[in-house]
C-alpha cells in the first residue's frame, strides 16, 4: 500500500482472523462499534454494527451472498452499500475498506 495512503487506513486484522460468512468488531472510544464481514467469496465489507430498525448487533447476523441478516427482527442489510432490504427501509453506515494482500485496513474518517 503506498505510504502516503497509510494515515488515513487504520490496520484492524488479517483476512484470516475472520471466520467465512462471519464477522469481527472493530471498537472505538466515543463511537459506534463498526462490524467487519468476510464473504464467502472473501469480499471485505465494513458497517457500522448497529441495524437500522432497533439497533440489534449486525455482527451477531447470519452472512449471505453480500448481505447480513439481523439476528433481533430479521432485517436483512446490504453489506455493499448498507440499505436494507425491501420492503424493509432504513440505512447503516458504510466504512471504507481497504486490503493489502492479507491485511484489512478501515478508513476510520470517513462514512456513508
Amino acid at each position: 500500500m503506498n505510504t502516503a495512503l497509510l494515515s488515513e487506513w487504520t490496520p484492524v486484522c488479517n483476512i484470516g482472523d475472520i471466520p467465512t460468512q462471519g464477522a469481527r468488531i472493530v471498537k472505538r472510544a466515543g463511537h459506534d462499534d463498526i462490524a467487519v464481514f468476510r464473504t464467502s467469496d472473501d469480499r471485505i465489507f465494513a458497517i457500522v454494527d448497529c441495524c437500522p430498525h432497533k439497533g440489534g448487533p449486525l455482527s451477531c447476523g447470519l452472512v449471505h451472498g453480500h448481505a447480513v441478516t439481523c439476528p433481533l427482527h430479521s432485517w436483512t442489510i446490504n453489506l455493499e452499500d448498507g440499505q436494507a432490504h425491501a420492503p424493509d427501509e432504513g440505512r447503516v453506515h458504510k466504512i471504507a475498506v481497504r486490503v493489502d494482500g492479507e491485511r484489512i485496513y478501515l478508513n476510520l474518517s470517513t462514512q456513508g
